[in-house]
């Protein structure tokens, strides 16, 4: 026991020297625990295949598989394994958590706001399946807080295309941009400047109606909002 526990330390951890599957998981564990995925990645991935098909093990050997590679940079092979987890094993207490992990390596991909949102769009699906499918799990408020985080950088991305699209004077572009802000994104930090930006934007076309419906819908939700008094100044009493 001392010469295989020598022997598995660090980059010479030897997944064949394990005599059972049960004692490979329990060492791969140790490595994962220890830091070393690429051992542990290593002894995962024998467990999966000398375990039976659906042996409840294989969930968890696959779950902390998953977030080796997430540790590791490699995000959509993290993503198909943690997603495994939540397909193969649906009611196994790691399937929740996986599915919340898969989105997390979705969205880590998405780098920028002014990217590509694809792996964006992606993970908010995904964090919307882990809602519906385990709304009371533990990982479920995990979720909502994740989702929400990355709803406020889809928000961001609309209010900054609205905002380039205002200073080339595109003007109806840009009145797309803000109010989808408020409209796909009513949640969203960004709602506020939005519709300040909004208010901008319908001044400057002379549109003065639209302008004072937007600066009381901003009084009536938002009325701490910085910036607030500058872009709807009150109005004096006649």
């Amino acid at each position: 026991m001392l010469a295989v526990a020598g022997l598995a330390c660090g980059n010479r951890f030897k997944p064949e020297l394990y005599a059972t599957p049960a004692d490979l998981l329990q060492a791969a564990k140790a490595e994962y625990e220890r830091g070393n995925c690429g051992g542990a990645i290593r002894g995962f991935t024998r467990v999966l295949f000398e375990l039976p098909p659906r042996d409840p093990r294989i969930a968890e050997a696959r779950y902390l598989l998953g977030e080796c590679r997430l540790r590791e940079g490699d995000y959509l092979e993290a993503t198909r394994e943690l997603r495994r987890v939540a397909d193969d094993f649906p009611s196994h207490e790691l399937a929740p958590t996986a599915l919340m992990r898969a989105g997390d390596a979705l969205a880590r991909l998405w780098k920028r706001p002014e990217l590509d949102p694809t792996y964006g769009e992606q993970a908010l699906s995904i964090y919307s399946e882990v809602l519906t499918r385990f709304p009371n799990a533990p990982a479920a408020a995990q979720t909502r807080e994740r989702s929400q985080t990355l709803q406020n950088r889809f928000a961001l991305k609309a209010l900054k295309n609205g905002n380039f699209y205002f200073r080339i004077r595109a003007y109806d572009s840009a009145i797309i941009y803000y109010r989808s802000v408020v409209a796909s994104w009513p949640e969203s930090r960004h709602v506020p400047e939005a519709l300040m930006k909004l208010v901008a934007t319908y001044r400057r076309i002379g549109y003065e109606e639209e302008a004072t419906e937007a600066c009381e819908h901003l009084r009536r939700f938002y009325a701490d909002a910085p910036g607030l008094n500058d872009a709807c100044p009150a109005v004096p009493a006649p």
